[in-house]
C-alpha cells in the first residue's frame, strides 16, 4: 500500500484590496499573502478500487464532491486518466470557514501529494495552474511562502518573507461566507490599502512598516455583520499586539507580535474571548517538490 503525507499550511492576508468587479462576475483583487505555522495534515493512501474517499474526524469537513481536496483528486484523475483510487484523510487543525484558506490549502496539498503518489512529474507551476480551476486561493497554497496575488488570486508574484514575528490568531464561533462578503462590498466606499508600501516594507525587512500598512477592504463588511469580530480586534490591540487585522473574508483576526512576552499576554488574554486561539510563527518559505 502506497502512502504520501503532506502539510497544508494556513495563510493570512497582510493586505487585501479589491480593484473592480470583472465582466465574468469575479472581483479583481490584489493581495499580499503569507503562510503561517498552523497546518492540516493530509494523508493520501492508494486504494485498490477506483474511488475517491474523504476521511476526517471534523464534522464540518464534507466527505463528498463539495470538499476541495476531493475536487483536486477528481481533477487529476480526469485530466490524466488515472484509474487508481485514493483515500484522503484530513487531520483538521485550521479552523473551518475562517478566512485562513484551510480548504484551499487541503486541495493544494492533495495536488502536491497525488503528483508524488501517482508519479505525474508535474512542476509546482503546473500544479498551481491546475489549482486555479478549483478555487482562488489554491494556486497560492500550492506554492506557499509569501506572494502578491492578482486576478482572482491565481496570478502569483513571489516576494521575500516578511520579518520574523509571532502571529496570534483568534476565531470567534461563527462562520463567514466569502461569497456573501463580496456581494455586500460597495466598491465606491472602500479605502484601498497601500500594496506598494507593504511590499516595500517586506523587502526592506521593516517590521514597523509592515505593521503600519496592513489593510483589508473586506473587513468593514464582516465587522458590520458580526460585531464580535470588532471586539476581538479591540481586545487584541488592548493586550499589546503590534498590529491587528482580519484575514481574508474573516472572521479570524490576527495580531503580529514581535516579542515573546507580549505574545503570551495577547494569547492568554484572548483565551477569555475565543475558544480557537493560536500562537504561531510566520513560515514565509515556499514549498518544494521532493
Amino acid at each position: 500500500m502506497f502512502r504520501v503525507l503532506e502539510k497544508a499550511s494556513a495563510k493570512i492576508n497582510l493586505s487585501l484590496d479589491v480593484l473592480y468587479k470583472r465582466d465574468d462576475g469575479y472581483h479583481e483583487v490584489e493581495m499580499v499573502m503569507t503562510t503561517v505555522d498552523l497546518a492540516d495534515r493530509i494523508e493520501l493512501v492508494e486504494l485498490s478500487v477506483d474511488d475517491i474517499r474523504i476521511a476526517s474526524r471534523n464534522r464540518y469537513v464534507p466527505d463528498d464532491q463539495r470538499n476541495l481536496a476531493y475536487q483536486a483528486a477528481r481533477l487529476l484523475k480526469d485530466k490524466f486518466g488515472i484509474k487508481k483510487g485514493v483515500r484522503i484523510t484530513i487531520d483538521k487543525v485550521i479552523p473551518v470557514a475562517a478566512g485562513l484558506a484551510g480548504g484551499s490549502s487541503d486541495a493544494a496539498a492533495t495536488l502536491r501529494g497525488l503528483n508524488r503518489l501517482w508519479n505525474l512529474g508535474l512542476t509546482l507551476d503546473e500544479l498551481a495552474e491546475l489549482g486555479a480551476s478549483i478555487g482562488s486561493d489554491v494556486s497560492f497554497c500550492v506554492y506557499g511562502g509569501t506572494a502578491i496575488a492578482r486576478g482572482r488570486g491565481e496570478k502569483i508574484e513571489h516576494i521575500p518573507s516578511p520579518p520574523s514575528c509571532w502571529v496570534v490568531l483568534a476565531k470567534p464561533v461563527i462562520g463567514v461566507s466569502t461569497a456573501d462578503v463580496y456581494k455586500n462590498l460597495v466598491l465606491d466606499n472602500i479605502e484601498h490599502p497601500n500594496t506598494t508600501a507593504i511590499v516595500k516594507a517586506i523587502r526592506e525587512e521593516d517590521f514597523e512598516g509592515v505593521c503600519n500598512n496592513l489593510g483589508n477592504v473586506l473587513e468593514t463588511v464582516t465587522l458590520n455583520a458580526h460585531p464580535e469580530v470588532l471586539v476581538i480586534k479591540e481586545q487584541m490591540k488592548k493586550f499589546g499586539a503590534d498590529a491587528v487585522l482580519m484575514s481574508g473574508s474573516g472572521p479570524t483576526v490576527f495580531g503580529l507580535v514581535s516579542h515573546d512576552s507580549r505574545m503570551h499576554r495577547v494569547y492568554n488574554g484572548l483565551k477569555g474571548f475565543c475558544d480557537q486561539v493560536f500562537a504561531v510563527r510566520l513560515l514565509g518559505e515556499r514549498n518544494e517538490l521532493d
